[in-house]
């Protein structure tokens, strides 16, 4: 079986359909899916899609919407109510002109603070702040402590070199079934299998011959079938590790 370690379901087309969408994934082989949020108003949903089987919920507040009030106290019991997997999807994204970087920052070390507290892992989205994001964890409070992944990685070996010596896993998506994108399947190629996971990011990221919109965690076996080339490996071994890796760092039980 596989896990798809990051997907939207609340957002459309997904949330119109949820069931569907589960029973399409389970007859495709996969099992569980990790539904991070990403501002105050998708925690709720979030929790409500959490109630499907096999559905692991994950709160935190994005970057993009990090001039959000946030509520650090509530942010926390609603992750210990929901039996959240983490806390995500956060992280910096530079990209943007709003919210500021001074912003994003804050709202970031608040969530990594909570995600100590709670012994929970963290899912990182990360834009144009590459320097500054490894440049935090590696501060003295989080080296070694934060545990997590970097979600949707498309950069180089050197780069996925510098997260995993903080001790971090990284997420392949459907970047790596497209033959131009060259630096996401070198290092999908080279990085520790037992450091991998496997993610649509689905509706937001398409893959080779699909649209964003067209994408389900259904079609995360194109993602294991793309690494499993890349490696000279069999697909199967490729879902039996990166579904032990998805397993242990966010704890998942069975579906």
């Amino acid at each position: 079986m596989l896990v798809d370690t990051h997907c939207h379901l609340f957002m459309e087309p997904l949330c119109s359909d949820p069931a569907g969408v589960l029973r399409r994934a389970l007859e495709a082989g996969v099992d569980r899916v990790v539904v991070p949020a990403f501002d105050t108003g998708s925690r709720e949903r979030v929790m409500g899609l959490s109630r499907h089987p096999g559905v692991f919920p994950a709160l935190g507040l994005h970057p993009w919407k990090a001039d959000e009030d946030l509520d650090i106290p509530a942010l926390g019991q609603e992750l210990e109510s929901s039996v959240s997997v983490a806390v995500g999807e956060i992280g910096l994204d530079f990209k943007l002109d709003t919210p500021g970087r001074e912003v994003q920052i804050a709202v970031f070390r608040a969530q990594l603070d909570l995600a100590l507290e709670l012994d929970l892992p963290v899912i990182l989205h990360c834009r144009g702040a590459f320097e500054e994001m490894a440049s935090i964890l590696s501060d003295e409070r989080y080296r070694g402590m934060i545990r997590g992944v970097v979600h949707a990685f498309t950069r180089g070996t050197e780069l996925a070199g510098r997260f995993l010596g903080l001790g971090l896993h990284l997420a392949f998506g459907g970047a790596v079934t497209r033959p131009g994108a060259k630096r996401a399947r070198r290092s999908a190629a080279v990085v520790p299998m037992d450091r991998m996971l496997l993610e649509t990011d689905s509706p937001s990221i398409g893959m080779y011959g699909l649209e964003p919109e067209e994408v389900e965690p259904a079609h995360i076996g194109r993602v294991a079938g793309a690494i499993a080339g890349l490696r000279g490996i069999s697909l199967d071994e490729t879902a039996r590790i990166t579904t032990v890796n998805a397993e242990r760092l966010f704890g998942l039980h069975g579906s």
